[in-house]
């Protein structure tokens, strides 16, 4: 066997976890709010045979092939995430001479939307899970919400020991999780094959034609069944397009469907069942270690989210549309693996006052379902944009986006049904930060701009007369976010200290377009004379700058930088009020977001004490 197919087998039983855990706690709740939920459906055969085949088209449409096999096509260098996808969608429009701002403005929405995600399948998951108690001991049904508070408390509290503390028991548990789904939807169909017709879509049709009032209320709590298929994509970089696959149709889509089926099966059997058909179907004996299983698998489907949001944030950061956040780093092999403390306890915050306000698991499902489906439209979108702008363009291609689009359009049309039964949380959170996003976004580019006004050239500088000041020895190293400006932390040694080092380094760090920039093109130096260096470091938008790393490489030792005697140089902005620019609430949000960055010495990990830090401000 090929080391390419040994290796197969470990990341996608890995990816099971990570990849796979939100959609596949879906049957905790899904069948049983298509029938029950906010638009009760009676559990006669017609209405059990109409919504199983709407549950395995649905999937069958949007994960098995637009997102396992078309989207995950749509990589940028490996990488997947609505954010990857934007920086991709932006550069084969750059190559076509457009440059389209709504595919900018998309994008970031769809990563806003995003966090309301990220918010809700914790509180649902686990919350759905630990309803099993109510049904294994009706005498403790009381102790759901407080018992799920406590799993979310300490679920958020081991994130600072990273992923990889619990990411050991990812496979083994969620393998165990799907075989459990696969036997238990199994036993019934045996009990009660003829549920197996329902795979012929002519049921779903026919429901849409003889019921169509109740077919399109039926469509949001369908869709329950597609949650957590972004995650397919956002996590490709992590494993491959081939062991998600893998994964998807060699062990959890068997799975989730043999379980859907067998809850059906049971409904035929027994309606009254419809109540919770999937914990019915485990054997009396078998529910506690069932509801155990449960908890675990939810909270690995929770976990898998929170470390998303994590990640997505951080895309955010590197690709200008966040300030710096403090991120730690939790693993000493796996860079990818961070904790960002803020966004933490900010999620759990919003993860208990879901819980609380919302109290069961059909209540939060009526908030589910609009942001995510408007984050999937937004993919399907983005992906047509890119076919339309590469050079060798599929027809074919484009007219089957188009009709994963058109079938999306309807799936949002039947969730905006629960906006005012709760879809607007999601809604609003989601357009609450894009505000912040693209007010982050505009303000540095105005700051940018302001800066620019007052700046002296570069260029000047080093092509004139070099200023009758004392060279000092050591050297400096000034950040700069433009190379074509001088710093001003230089004009504030110059001006007060009348001094300069023997060499200076002026320093942008740049953050590409695209994930990864290998360690050999990480360098652009240039020599200006007169010990002064104009050095450029390149990362990708999904690594994590460290610029003495990048100091300490090879192409870097012509600088001739001694580590104990460089200092660097950075500046600070603080925004006060000018004319024009932005709106005084969005400039004071802004001004808010600045003191709460990150500094840009912890940013690029630079020796605490061999940083100097000047301080300006810039009128908006």
């Amino acid at each position: 066997m090929s080391s390419h197919h040994k290796a197969l087998l470990p990341l996608a039983l890995a990816a099971l976890g990570v990849v796979y855990g939100d959609i596949g706690t879906s049957p905790l709740y899904a069948f049983k709010e298509a029938m029950t939920g906010h638009h009760v459906l009676s559990p006669t055969p017609d209405h059990v045979f109409a919504v199983l085949s709407a549950l395995f088209w649905a999937m069958t449409l949007i994960i098995s092939i637009k997102y396992v096999l078309v989207v995950l096509a749509f990589d940028n260098e490996g990488e997947g995430g609505v954010l990857a996808l934007t920086a991709l969608a932006q550069r084969v429009s750059r190559q076509a001479g457009a440059v389209s701002a709504t595919v900018v403005a998309l994008g970031v929405f769809a990563a806003a939307l995003f966090y309301g995600d990220a918010v809700i399948t914790p509180a649902i998951s686990v919350l759905s899970a630990v309803e099993g108690i109510s049904i294994a001991a009706p005498e403790l049904a009381d102790w759901v919400v407080p018992l799920t508070v406590l799993i979310l408390t300490l679920l958020f509290m081991i994130q600072r020991r990273g992923t990889a503390f619990i990411g050991r028991f990812f496979g083994p548990v969620t393998t165990l999780w799907f075989l459990t789904l696969a036997v238990l939807g199994a036993a019934s169909i045996v009990q009660t094959p003829e549920i197996l017709t329902a795979l012929d879509p002519r049921y779903a049709l026919r429901f849409a034609i003889e019921e169509p009032g109740s077919a399109f209320f039926m469509l949001s709590a369908v869709f329950l069944v597609l949650t957590g298929g972004e995650a397919l994509y956002a996590d490709m970089g992590h494993f491959g397009k081939m062991p998600i696959r893998v994964a998807w149709y060699g062990l959890v889509c068997p799975a989730l469907v043999l379980n859907y089926f067998g809850q059906g099966a049971l409904v035929l059997r027994d309606p009254a069942a419809v109540s919770n058909p999937f914990y019915l179907l485990a054997p009396e004996w078998f529910l506690p270690i069932l509801i155990g299983l449960a908890t675990a698998a939810t909270a690995i489907a929770s976990q898998a989210v929170i470390s998303g949001a994590f990640s997505i944030t951080m895309q955010a950061s590197r690709l200008g549309f966040l300030p710096r956040f403090r991120v730690l780093h939790t693993s000493d092999s796996e860079k990818g693996q961070v904790y960002i403390p803020a966004m933490n306890w900010m999620m759990w915050v919003a993860v208990l006052i879901l819980v609380m306000e919302f109290k069961s698991s059909s209540n939060l499902a009526a908030a589910y379902g609009i942001a995510v489906c408007a984050a999937m439209m937004i993919d399907t979108a983005l992906c047509a944009f890119v076919v339309t702008h590469r050079a060798s363009r599929r027809a074919w291609l484009l007219v089957g986006l188009m009709v994963f689009l058109a079938v999306e359009g309807l799936f949002f049309a039947g969730n905006l049904t629960k906006f005012t039964s709760g879809g607007w949380l999601p809604t609003l959170l989601g357009l609450l930060l894009f505000i912040v996003l693209t007010t982050w976004k505009r303000g540095s580019a105005l700051v940018k701009e302001r800066q620019q006004a007052y700046d002296i050239p570069l260029a000047g500088f080093l092509e004139g007369p070099l200023p009758d000041v004392q060279r000092v020895p050591g050297q400096a190293v000034y950040l700069c976010t433009n190379l074509a400006l001088a710093p001003t932390a230089l004009f504030h040694n110059l001006k007060h200290f009348k001094v300069m080092h023997e060499t200076n380094v002026f320093l942008h760090v740049h953050t590409e377009e695209v994930p990864h920039v290998p360690a050999d093109k990480r360098l652009s130096i240039r020599d200006a004379g007169h010990g002064m260096f104009l050095v450029s470091i390149s990362y990708g938008f999904r690594q994590e700058p460290d610029v003495p790393a990048a100091l300490a490489l090879p192409a870097a030792q012509v600088l001739g930088l001694d580590p104990m005697m460089t200092t660097f140089f950075v500046a600070r902005s603080q925004v006060v009020e000018g004319p024009g620019g932005l709106p005084s609430w969005r400039r004071g949000l802004f001004a808010w977001m600045t003191r709460q960055s990150e500094g840009a010495a912890s940013t690029f990990r630079l020796p605490p004490n061999q940083v100097v830090e000047v301080g300006t401000q810039v009128m908006l």
